[in-house]
């Protein structure tokens, strides 16, 4: 058949005042608008598998499979211009109107598309306000119980060269949304945030440099997370100098939380507050003060925002995760399920590693090319392989090679994800080269993150690279005791300075960690080695008593097997120890 009808989500974009930027300046615009397509549209529209069927000029027709899909994409676009637009003259913005209809097409040989569905989705782009949606009755129908949108009902609309009326509903997206407008979370798949100015509440204006300059870091090293959505210092800087409303400008930005903050100076001295809102709720989550002189402020501003970064960023995670929970479990796409998982692989226990890896491949297989899900299962898999938890299966090695090359490859602007995979490849001594090049990436793009420090310092650590192992490890501690993985931290940092010769540091670090998470066993193999080191043979042979508790099966030749230290000497340090506990061979 040379063609066929079928029933098909249908998106019909283009740019407002196309012509007229084009008169002004046509090379710019050009170039504009091919970056545009290059670094935000083809990518939203493949992440959403759409299928471009032609481009006319500035405009361009894709087909979705469905109405859920063409609508997250739509909204995602829309709200990406609205930062890639920030702080740009009017006449400069480029603004798209978007309009998606589900209905009846006729698909051409060639893959055009032609009728009233296309034809609808065209009228419907043609009557949206500048870098809004409007969808009709028919494809409103098929997301209104799936998507938390605010919608304004336009109510029957005539439109050219279409017989009947066709309901419509706008959807407004970033700054130009009504009060209503549903925060970013809900469209983008990620946590958003809006970094306030910082109220200077001295007597000296002439500190305004000094918190401007430390909201800008702030936003700077936020946005190099690319789990989170940062809003841009130009939108945010609006309200400077303004009595707010969180929710209010939570609801103008479209995010989810907002930190503010505020400085106060005493002759040399200086304090710096911050707290991290909910805007859906009004709930604090975190708040914080910071006391420090004026001999060199920028160190102090370096310090103030890795402690900050440090806190939010696991802060916003965990009351992501919580709203997942709340979600029913009939409405998870790939992110909630993620989201889920998170809690259950941070604990390091046999059972919970199986619920999070359950959740993982279900995200998986949602969507194949979803990196942080691909590097979270990488590392699930690890903790089994390096613990021989059941149920262990042959191929459990080979899948977290697989999975953790595929999350490299899909996501190298994702400094955990890189940090995940890197660890993988030299935990499980797959790729020591790879992996450690990662893992010091990740390091580079996001050094406000403990986490990306735990990863990189443990691959250092396994990899026998000692001085720059405890370099990212006392980072990661210092920027990082809000987050759920702490007691891997300190658990990593202790095994160093036990492997460096210093188990009397390593015993301190180790006994800390067991406070936080006494079911982590690599904890008591690691006392029980540093406890020898020192001589101190009843405390060493209490942690071997709780390491067998936890691992009954454990012998030498399977740890010698299991355990990812690559450096013979240390891995002899530990046999040894546990031998002469009363390990069996």
């Amino acid at each position: 058949m040379s063609e066929q009808r079928k029933l098909a989500a249908i998106l019909a974009a283009d740019v407002v005042g196309f012509s007229r930027m084009v008169g002004a300046d046509e090379d710019r615009t050009l170039a504009r608008l091919r970056t545009l397509r290059s670094d935000v549209i083809d990518p939203t529209i493949a992440l959403h598998k759409g299928r471009v069927v032609k481009r006319m000029g500035d405009g361009v027709l894709v087909e979705f499979r469905s109405v859920v899909d063409a609508v997250r994409c739509a909204i995602e676009v829309q709200t990406a211009m609205v930062e890639r637009n920030a702080g740009l003259p009017e006449d400069r913005r480029i603004v798209f109107r978007i309009g998606i209809h589900l209905g009846d097409v006729v698909e051409e040989a060639d893959g055009d598309l032609m009728g009233d569905g296309v034809n609808i989705a065209a009228r419907l782009e043609g009557i949206a306000a500048p870098g809004a949606i409007c969808l009709s009755e028919d494809a409103y129908r098929q997301v209104k119980a799936r998507l938390d949108l605010t919608v304004q009902d336009m109510g029957p609309t005539n439109l050219k060269n279409i017989a009947d009326p066709i309901r419509v509903y706008a959807v407004q997206v970033g700054m130009a949304a009504p009060a209503t407008v549903v925060p970013a979370i809900a469209l983008t798949g990620k946590p958003s945030i809006a970094v306030l100015p910082f109220t200077n509440m001295s007597d000296d204006p002439e500190q305004e440099y000094f918190v401007d300059g430390m909201v800008e870091d702030i936003i700077t090293a936020l946005s190099r997370f690319n789990q989170l959505l940062v809003i841009a210092r130009n939108s945010s800087f609006t309200y400077k100098g303004r009595a707010v409303d969180i929710r209010q400008v939570a609801r103008e930005l479209g995010v989810r939380f907002v930190l503010e903050g505020g400085v106060r100076k005493a002759g040399n001295r200086l304090r710096i507050t911050g707290q991290l809102i909910d805007a859906a709720t009004g709930t604090h989550l975190w708040a914080e003060r910071y006391d420090g002189g004026l001999e060199d402020v920028f160190d102090l501003q370096d310090e103030i925002t890795a402690q900050v970064v440090g806190a939010i960023v696991p802060t916003i995670r965990r009351a992501e995760i919580e709203a997942a929970r709340r979600k029913p479990a009939d409405n998870l796409d790939a992110y909630d399920l993620f989201l889920r998982a998170l809690p259950h692989v941070s604990i390091v226990q046999p059972q919970e590693n199986q619920i999070g890896l359950d959740y993982l491949n279900r995200a998986i297989a949602l969507d194949p090319g979803y990196a942080p899900a691909l590097g979270y299962a990488a590392w699930c898999l690890v903790q089994r392989i390096t613990r021989g938890w059941p149920p262990a299966f042959a191929d459990d090695r080979a899948m977290a090679e697989t999975f953790a090359r595929r999350a490299l490859a899909m996501a190298a602007d994702d400094a955990v994800v890189l940090a995940l995979g890197g660890f993988a490849l030299v935990t499980l001594t797959i790729d020591l080269a790879a992996g450690l090049d990662a893992c010091r990436r990740a390091v580079k793009q996001t050094p406000g993150s403990g986490f990306v420090a735990t990863l990189a310092g443990a691959a250092m650590l396994w990899a026998n690279d000692l001085d720059n192992a405890i370099v990212l490890l006392d980072r990661a501690m210092a920027i990082g005791s809000l987050d759920p993985s702490y007691f891997m931290m300190l658990t990593m940092s202790g095994t160093a300075h036990v492997f460096n010769g210093r188990s009397d540091i390593g015993v301190d670090l180790l006994e800390r960690a067991t406070a936080l998470n006494p079911g982590f066993d690599s904890i008591q193999w690691v006392l029980c080695t540093a406890y020898t080191q020192l001589g101190r043979r009843t405390e060493a042979q209490a942690a071997f008593e709780k390491f067998k508790a936890m691992a009954p099966d454990a012998t030498i030749t399977r740890l010698i097997k299991e355990l990812p230290i690559s450096h013979p000497p240390h891995m002899a340090m530990v046999m040894d120890a546990l031998r002469l506990a009363g390990l069996p061979e």
